[in-house]
């Protein structure tokens, strides 16, 4: 049998307890470099595993992507069964976890007509995208507000393929892409 450390025993009997066996959120007090030398520690012995955070479901993330997405922390068989969770039981969890991943196609956006959003979006639709400055006059934002809205609402709530390229005489230039373009 595994020897825990009482941490990695409070993390994994937590995550016995949380659907799709959720290590995240971590127990309180651990976080920075502890936090980190922990999950290490738990991943490199199969007690613990890292998956693709869906945040649909508003999973808690461990880390960012850089891409705008995130990871979270999930208990594995193994994990579970260090505590004395059935293989049987562990093995169920896993299997919803993993039928929750199947892709999803997104939901349609329902936009209300009239919204500086909506504004927003129909000036990046364009062919030739639109600058920071030309999103500024015709919105009213500044310029922290419009990066803001470009990065947070419409990559990370709306999924928008959002480009972003340097056009001589304009500066930086966004537009509404194709995935993958």
């Amino acid at each position: 049998m595994t020897r825990l450390t009482d941490t990695q025993t409070l993390i994994l009997t937590a995550a016995s307890t949380r659907p799709g066996n959720l290590a995240m959120p971590l127990p309180r007090g651990l976080h920075g470099a502890a936090a980190k030398k922990v999950v290490s520690l738990m991943t490199e012995r199969g007690l613990i595993d890292e998956f693709e955070a869906d945040l649909r479901r508003s999973e808690p993330l461990w880390r960012e992507t850089g891409d705008g997405r995130g990871t979270t922390l999930i208990a594995t068989e193994a994990g579970l069964a260090a505590i004395g969770i059935e293989p049987v039981v562990a093995q169920a969890m896993a299997g919803l976890r993993k039928a929750s991943w199947e892709p999803l196609e997104p939901a349609p956006v329902n936009l209300r007509k009239g919204t500086k959003q909506a504004e927003l979006i129909a000036l990046l639709q364009t062919p030739d995208g639109a600058s920071i400055l030309e999103i500024c006059a015709v919105t009213g934002w500044q310029t922290h507000s419009v990066r803001g809205a470009i990065s947070g609402q419409l990559k990370k709530k709306l999924g928008l393929a959002v480009i972003s390229e340097k056009v001589e005489g304009r500066g930086r230039v966004y537009r509404i892409g194709t995935p993958g373009e």
